[in-house]
């Protein structure tokens, strides 16, 4: 049988010495019977999974038996999940190895002390109310069955299981953060135990080593900077080679090595894009010059498998469909995504907006659960320079009284200076859509469909100021613009069925001429607003009930790309 999703899992951070875990486990609902079998990482209501059962459990076990290479024999063995929603319990041989809560972020565990030198066992046991709205759950639905926004439910096991081999003293972690104006690089590293090591880092440029520097350290961090000095790189012509952008997603690539007592104990590959994201006199830049974002809603779901991509592939495919269309980037709406998607992004050049799942409650639980898992996501995905800007609320969601609300206000400023003090490098949205707190960006949701209309909205900075979508302020009560880089960040959500699936969408389209008139009437007060900076389209594809993408569920484009790109760049013609 094919193991699924057999790909590195870590691309931003990658070792030779790993073992892949996905495939066929034992599995059960509610006890730990393990009656029946699933394929890992799809989870139990997907037709991928090889359950495919759609029914609410609020507890489900899996069971895997694996052995363990000769080649990590005597190494410290490290247990890796992509994601797990959303709190689950995990044993290794009987012997219990750790709790984790948080149903969208990668996590470890060092099993070596539980291991055994023939057949090892791991159990799982995972817990995922559906009627708990204080778990930050995004696009799932609590009810039974999907309707209006809000999809099938994702439980257990969704992202790559799989194990690592690493000697006692290893590299665990380096932040990587560019320098464009001085053409310099910061890591700040991590490193396990106390002892005395050499940190040596290897910087090349299409496969050419251009720097090399060795550091001596007894401490566990540490920081340090390179030059990227472009006399070596005199053949490549600075804006269009060696900068990151969309257009040139040129990369660095970086080998770090650890010695101890001159032997190598540990080697790690990653890379970086020399990038730079800045706002400046109320105008958005990228690498200094003013850039016009044009991004899609991405949900990130599959007809197959829901939250899991179905391949590797399926990543690139949608990325490459986005760009054909005239696309730059694209807001990943309620999902923390895959890093295989970010690599993707990084290598293929195309922006993202990193979000969270939102819950629907407020309360100081829902406060403890979203913010510790926002943290592990912005660590985690720092060095990804595709990452343009962070969104940690959405549309008032789980904040619903911020208007006038302190605490809920203080959340929101909370969430922007806490992700300021993790990340200096990227913008920060408070509450994407209205009722704006302390943000970076102001962006707003507007599903009007009539272009005159659209096009009186956007004329002047004062009618835009004015516009209450839904009923809702751009800010929230005690909260004055600044001068902040404005963009439509929701808007269209034209459905158009030729899909396989009935549903709704803001507005309607009857035939491929009326859905390209109807797009084109939505994007081109935007890009003739000298006010707007950017916009994201609702939405990439179609996802269950809600048929309001420009391709279906299964990625086909409803009318030609050639037309889409064409009023996203300002040439089509009535």
């Amino acid at each position: 049988m094919n193991v699924p999703r057999n790909e590195y899992p870590r691309p931003q951070f990658v070792r030779n010495e790993w073992m892949n875990l996905n495939g066929e486990w034992e599995f059960s609902f509610d006890t730990n019977g393990f009656d029946k079998k699933i394929i890992v990482p799809y989870a139990y209501q997907t037709k991928l999974s090889g359950v495919n059962i759609q029914d609410a459990h609020e507890i489900v076990w899996y069971r895997k038996k694996f052995e363990l290479p000769d080649s990590m024999s005597g190494k410290k063995v490290i247990l890796h999940f992509g994601a797990v929603d959303y709190c689950c319990e995990i044993w290794v041989n009987d012997v219990f190895i750790m709790e984790h809560t948080g149903g969208h972020i990668s996590f470890e565990m060092d099993i070596t002390h539980a291991l055994k030198d023939d057949c090892n066992t791991i159990i799982l046991k995972v817990t995922d109310s559906p009627s708990d709205l204080e778990i930050p759950r995004g696009k799932q639905y609590w009810r039974d069955n999907s309707e209006g926004i809000f999809y099938t439910r994702t439980t257990g096991i969704w992202q790559t299981v799989w194990l690592e081999a690493v000697e006692e003293v290893h590299l665990e972690k380096v932040y990587i953060t560019p320098d464009l104006d001085n053409m310099q690089v910061e890591f700040n590293y991590e490193i396990s135990g106390k002892r005395a090591v050499e940190l040596r880092t290897e910087i090349y440029f299409a496969e050419e080593l251009i720097t090399v520097n060795t550091i001596e350290t007894k401490r566990e961090a540490g920081s340090y900077k390179l030059f990227i000095d472009q006399q070596i790189l005199k053949n490549w012509n600075f804006q269009e080679d060696l900068v990151w952008t969309p257009e040139h997603p040129r990369l660095f690539d970086v080998i770090f090595k650890v010695y101890e007592a001159g032997r190598i104990v540990d080697t790690v590959s990653s890379y970086f894009g020399m990038r730079k994201v800045s706002i400046e006199n109320g105008r958005f830049l990228l690498n200094n010059r003013l850039y016009y974002q044009k991004l899609l809603l991405d949900q990130g779901y599959w007809e197959e498998s829901l939250l899991t991509a179905p391949s590797d592939e399926d990543f690139i495919k949608d990325i490459e469909l986005a760009k054909s269309m005239g696309f730059n980037g694209v807001r990943k709406h309620q999902k923390i995504e895959d890093p295989r998607f970010l690599y993707h992004a990084d290598t293929m050049g195309f922006l993202v907006w990193g979000e969270i799942a939102a819950a629907y409650v407020y309360s100081r639980k829902y406060v403890k659960r979203i913010t510790y898992e926002w943290i592990d996501e912005i660590l985690r995905d720092y060095n990804h320079p595709s990452i343009v800007a962070w969104t940690p609320i959405n549309e008032s969601w789980g904040v619903f009284n911020i208007k006038d609300k302190k605490e809920q206000q203080s959340h929101s400023a909370a969430m922007i200076h806490l992700t300021k003090s993790l990340d200096q490098t990227r913008p920060v949205i408070s509450n994407d859509g209205w009722e704006h707190t302390c943000t970076d960006l102001l962006t707003i949701h507007d599903y009007e469909w009539n272009r005159e209309v659209l096009k009186e909205r956007y004329k002047s900075l004062e009618n835009i100021l004015k516009f209450a979508p839904g009923g809702r302020p751009l800010l929230a009560n005690g909260w004055k613009y600044e001068g902040q880089p404005i963009l439509v960040t929701e808007f269209g959500g034209i459905s158009y069925k030729k899909g396989n699936w009935d549903g709704w969408g803001y507005s309607s389209a009857a035939s491929d001429e009326d859905f390209a008139q109807r797009y084109y009437d939505v994007v081109s007060p935007l890009l003739e607003s000298p006010f707007v900076q950017g916009f994201c389209y609702t939405e990439i594809t179609d996802v269950e009930q809600e048929i309001n993408g420009l391709c279906t569920y299964d990625r086909k484009p409803k009318i030609a790309v050639e037309t889409i790109r064409a009023i996203n760049e300002g040439k089509w013609k009535i």
